[in-house]
């Protein structure tokens, strides 16, 4: 059976730590890909949603995409929350805690469909390529969708949505185990 984390816990501040390091890979990756973006939309009037962290490989070429630390650092990030947060979500009671399992519950849907979607899409451009006699560059393969001006890279729209989907199944599993009061978890 697993203990829950405590303050005191010497792994607790690992956990914190690891979890700060996943945040700043985060918000690093996040704000390159927004800064390539608003350049992109502004030499060509349109952009490739996700398609700059697609083609971009970090520390040396061939090693890692950055949409796969994004990736990386979500799940890992999420993971050191959900060990260190649980005292959170101990509070919630009754209603509160049905409407967030609703929610969560609906997110981990919504992501499930879309990454379902992607990868139907995905494949059927990656054998369509092949029928007529050429593999594709499946890192550019694109789908105009919601907005043709602005269209989707599919292999980022495939990975963000698993990731919001492992998230948001893994916090509706957390959510609807049995909770303990805070008091007989301090002890």
């Amino acid at each position: 059976m697993s203990r829950h984390l405590q303050k005191t816990d010497p792994g607790y501040k690992v956990y914190l730590y690891i979890f700060y390091v996943c945040a700043f890979v985060m918000l690093s990756i996040m704000a390159y890909g927004t800064w390539a973006m608003l350049t992109e939309w502004q030499q060509k009037g349109t952009y490739v949603m996700g398609e700059v962290l697609v083609t971009t490989h970090i520390p040396f070429p061939h090693f890692a995409k950055l949409i796969t630390w994004l990736f990386f650092a979500c799940i890992i990030g999420w993971y050191c929350v959900s060990r260190i947060g649980w005292k959170k979500a101990v509070r919630l009671h009754s209603w509160r805690m049905s409407l967030l399992q609703l929610m969560l519950l609906g997110f981990a849907i919504i992501n499930l469909y879309e990454v379902l979607y992607n990868f139907t899409v995905l494949n059927a451009l990656i054998s369509a390529g092949t029928v007529n006699g050429h593999v594709p560059d499946i890192d550019r393969l694109t789908i105009a969708y919601p907005d043709g001006a602005r269209p989707w890279n599919l292999i980022f729209a495939t990975k963000i949505f698993l990731v919001g989907f492992l998230i948001s199944a893994h916090a509706f599993y957390l959510s609807t185990r049995p909770r303990k009061s805070l008091d007989e978890l301090e002890t």
